[in-house]
């Protein structure tokens, strides 16, 4: 006798023998405090409270989909910069996640509906409690040193589910480093500049010893010597009698002051009196993605840039080709001219010494 199954049913059957896809392994991350971090899918909602990781994962993501809230600070870097030109609706992200001292502003930042936010390690409860007690998932990383900064790029990419950019990303990296590391390590120690980088210069003038210090990792990088290496600490605040003992060859101002500019060292009774400013070698680091100053995805442009000015004899990076190629890598955008002598300031500085390499052929 012949049983006949109806063709629902039949259906039915066949879908129960058909072998059910096995659910994706979590994602893991052990973070910069040793806590491991679990997402059961790559994250597609990430609040960001340290300043420089929003730009880290518009970078890792190559877009601003997955960032869903920023730190103040961040954004007026972003909105003020090339990327603001780049993602242009960056500027819908919310940013009032955090206060300036980076303590959440739970309310807020659950409102972005976040799948991880990502905050500093090493600093206290008072930044970390109110997010895990609010139940948010929380990475926290640690800042300052080229290993660290490689490995929140590598956390980052990993928790959206593409290790691979960061893998990426970081082989750049450790490619210029090696490459420009090889050149500069025969460079005798008369022939190597000396630097002072000013931390602020407005309001006060700091400077940070070598401990910890990024600028002191690519100032020997690019084959020259930090005057302040032998301070106590980070920011530390000194006197324009201070940097005039010290008499740098070189003298670079940071990117996180907008309104500073080389004036600041030029109209200065005493410090238009170094040999930096008597040789017309006082130069602002850029802005580009983020700040050039501090470690960030586009670290390796900022030491060909500093390599080029200090040994141009020995470094001679195609600069704004090299910019070109990693704004298309980071950001999928085609960098103009223009937006090349915006991010390098050839306004303001194109006549200082050894800048005119950098401009437009």
């Amino acid at each position: 006798m012949t049983i006949r199954i109806p063709i629902a049913i039949a259906g039915i059957a066949l879908a129960i023998l058909q072998p059910i896809p096995a659910l994706a392994d979590p994602i893991t991350i052990t973070d910069h405090e040793g806590r491991v971090v679990t997402l059961t899918k790559p994250a597609e909602r990430i609040a960001s409270i340290p300043i420089p990781m929003a730009s880290t994962i518009i970078a890792m993501d190559g877009g601003t989909s997955k960032l869903v809230g920023m730190n103040p600070t961040a954004k007026s870097a972003i909105v003020e910069g090339v990327l603001g030109k780049i993602f242009p609706e960056a500027k819908d992200i919310p940013s009032d996640i955090t206060a300036p001292n980076f303590i959440p502003n739970v309310e807020e930042l659950a409102a972005t509906n976040p799948e991880l936010v990502i905050q500093w390690a090493d600093r206290g409860p008072d930044l970390v409690d109110p997010i895990v007690n609010a139940g948010l998932n929380a990475l926290l990383i640690s800042y300052g040193s080229e290993e660290k900064t490689k490995q929140y790029q590598a956390m980052v990419a990993t928790a959206m589910g593409k290790p691979e950019r960061a893998e990426m990303i970081n082989g750049w990296r450790d490619q210029v480093a090696a490459e420009m590391a090889a050149r500069s390590k025969d460079i005798p120690v008369e022939k190597k500049p000396r630097i002072l980088y000013l931390g602020r210069a407005l309001e006060s003038l700091t400077a940070s010893g070598d401990k910890g210090n990024y600028a002191a990792f690519y100032v020997d990088l690019a084959g020259a010597i930090s005057v302040s290496a032998n301070l106590e600490g980070q920011g530390t605040t000194i006197s324009p009698e201070q940097i005039a003992e010290w008499n740098p060859d070189v003298i670079l101002l940071n990117s996180f002051e907008a309104k500073l500019g080389l004036e600041r060292i030029y109209d200065d009774p005493i410090l238009s009196l170094t040999k930096a400013a008597q040789d017309k070698r006082v130069y602002k680091l850029p802005l580009g993605g983020y700040r050039w100053d501090p470690p960030n995805q586009e670290s390796p442009l900022t030491w060909m840039w500093l390599a080029n000015l200090m040994h141009p004899d020995i470094f001679q990076y195609d600069l704004r080709g090299e910019m070109k190629t990693a704004y298309k890598t980071l950001y999928n955008y085609d960098l103009t001219d223009e937006d090349i002598d915006g991010i390098l300031w050839i306004g303001m500085q194109g006549d200082a010494t050894d800048y005119a390499q950098f401009k437009a052929k």
